[in-house]
């Protein structure tokens, strides 16, 4: 690795192929660098990330890539890990699931602390994706992710814990989210899914794993991949996946933000990852005014627009709308007592999601005059998980 660019510049060997990140090719035995170094500096902050200028400037360093080395690329979203050739350090004395670590570079993200000769950048901070403000704590000796909100609003915090509730109602599997309120500001709290034995692969990276042909959409290249992967109830997954965001009108479901789970050891997979990140939803940085069903909301990862998505669902026999019932009184519920979301607002964003509900059982109630439909004029393109989106 070139020290100064962070980057991967000479692939030694190889020692056991089916270990090699998926989605990154292997040619006659060769690894395709790029991809490689595609992948590793993705594992970086993202140069979108709030206040990321500040925290290099402070830091002295040019790029967030540089970060990797530092914490010797160790993640609490899977099981890869670097060392220096003449080390001898083990896996089990540092991995940050089993291990402690340092919340300096968590309290520069969030502007509590300075880097001083005692600051230590051995933090899964330095790992984590996404561009709102986010650290790692552990909390009662479990790894949590806290994330804070945007603008003037506050509001993605509010929307995780919502989502988290409709989708408790649902029987959905998902990450469970509760607030956390410091100095006023709302932040989301959630526990890490990821463990010792099981990684989390993006989306993105399993529809790398092979060519798409000209002519499938991106939705049906998604499942064939799953299908060849033998990555089970794939479909049953998305379906929920799909309806999730339509009910909540999400707008940054993208490739990067979803995926499967997999044994890091066995490389047996155990099926789609517990649904999490849906805090870019409900109209949340749309003005009063503009929040509603007829205003134009963009949609990802499959289609550019919900309604367009949601004939992907195979099927709505699971979904129960009478657990749907008075679901926006939970929203009033959860942002009661914000500094940012006055009952204006907070009236509106119920009164969509109460037209959102009924507009998905009018579609539903259709549906089976028309059958499943993929019209790949509305696909989605296929940078959508690097666009340093939440």
């Amino acid at each position: 690795m070139d020290e100064t660019t962070g980057t991967i510049t000479h692939i030694e060997s190889i020692y056991d192929e089916k270990h090699v990140p998926v989605g990154i090719p292997i040619k006659n035995g060769n690894v395709d660098r790029a991809a490689l170094n595609q992948w590793w500096t993705g594992r970086a902050i993202p140069a979108s990330r709030m206040d990321i200028d500040r925290v290099l400037w402070d830091l002295q360093m040019p790029g967030t890539s540089l970060l990797l080395e530092k914490c010797m690329g160790l993640s609490l979203s899977d099981q890869y890990w670097i060392r220096l050739a003449n080390s001898e350090v083990k896996w089990e004395q540092v991995n940050f699931f089993q291990n402690s670590f340092s919340e300096d570079m968590g309290d520069l993200l969030f502007g509590s602390k300075s880097p001083d000769q005692d600051f230590d950048l051995m933090s899964p901070d330095n790992t984590s994706d996404g561009w709102l403000k986010k650290k790692w704590k552990i909390v009662g000796g479990k790894r949590c992710l806290i994330k804070g909100g945007s603008g003037a609003t506050q509001q993605e915090p509010y929307n995780e814990i919502f989502a988290s509730r409709l989708m408790e109602r649902l029987g959905i599997e998902h990450v469970p989210y509760s607030l956390l309120v410091e100095e006023g500001y709302p932040y989301s709290i959630c526990e890490d899914f990821v463990t010792l034995e099981i990684e989390l692969i993006s989306a993105w990276h399993i529809m790398q794993s092979y060519k798409k042909p000209n002519h499938l959409s991106w939705y049906q290249h998604f499942l064939n991949c799953c299908t060849a992967l033998e990555i089970p109830n794939i479909q049953a997954a998305m379906d929920r996946m799909i309806v999730l965001d339509y009910l909540i009108a999400n707008e940054d479901r993208h490739q990067n933000n979803f995926g499967v789970i997999r044994n890091a050891e066995t490389l047996q997979y155990l099926g789609a990852a517990p649904i999490y990140d849906s805090g870019t939803s409900l109209w949340f940085n749309k003005p009063k005014t503009m929040i509603n069903n007829q205003t134009k909301i963009s949609c990802k990862p499959f289609k550019s627009n919900h309604e367009e998505q949601l004939k992907l669902v195979k099927s709505f026999d699971w979904l129960d709308f009478t657990a749907l019932q008075d679901i926006e009184e939970e929203f009033r519920e959860i942002v009661n007592g914000s500094l940012f979301i006055d009952e204006e607002r907070c009236g509106a964003i119920c009164a969509a999601i109460k037209e959102r509900v009924k507009k998905l059982k009018d579609f539903v109630d259709t549906r089976s005059k028309s059958g499943l439909q993929d019209d790949v004029c509305f696909d989605v393109t296929e940078d959508v998980a690097y666009n340093g989106s939440n």
